[in-house]
């Protein structure tokens, strides 16, 4: 039996290693993975890798503080999701302007940040998706687009462009 230490009671916290998770290589948040990714950028020298993944953290930051919560993955998808749409924004915008140079500068940021969001759905997928939310739903018509949205959201957040799936929502309402 190995030596106890007298102030460590066993009865409270159990032998080492007891009830604990699997190692974190084996379920890793995806913040976890974005600074480890920042910590290999900074030691390979890639420096607009690095301000891409840092912007990425300070938005996380920003949303844990202004929201006084601990982001789960789901949370942290949201915010790329929402990074990825202000990119595209900006792609827009500079390609009207003749500034391919930003456009360019944007689509790499594009380009890392998708890395963290999961696998996208096809359109076949996204289609079916919505089939079954309509008739799980019984949604009729337009005024019922809401509802279907509802039961959409939680299973395309980061998979599908929500703006390409609405106009797939609002054509099957339609018709």
């Amino acid at each position: 039996m190995p030596a106890v230490l007298p102030f460590v009671r066993t009865e409270f916290y159990g032998p080492p290693n007891a009830g604990r998770t699997p190692p974190a290589e084996s379920i890793m948040s995806l913040k976890i993975r974005i600074s480890d990714d920042m910590k290999a950028a900074m030691k390979a020298k890639e420096t607009d890798k690095l301000a891409a993944i840092r912007l990425l953290l300070a938005a996380i930051k920003q949303k844990e503080v202004d929201e006084r919560i601990e982001l789960d993955d789901a949370n942290v998808i949201a915010v790329i999701d929402k990074m990825l749409k202000q990119r595209r924004d900006s792609v827009e915008q500079y390609e009207a302007a003749q500034r391919q140079d930003l456009a360019d500068k944007e689509r790499f940021e594009m380009d890392v940040l998708s890395v963290y969001l999961p696998q996208p759905l096809s359109d076949d997928e996204v289609t079916a998706l919505i089939e079954e939310a309509v008739e799980a739903t019984g949604a009729a018509g337009m005024q019922d687009m809401g509802k279907v949205m509802g039961v959409l959201r939680p299973q395309l957040a980061g998979r599908a462009d929500m703006g390409a799936v609405s106009a797939k929502i609002k054509a099957r309402l339609s018709a």
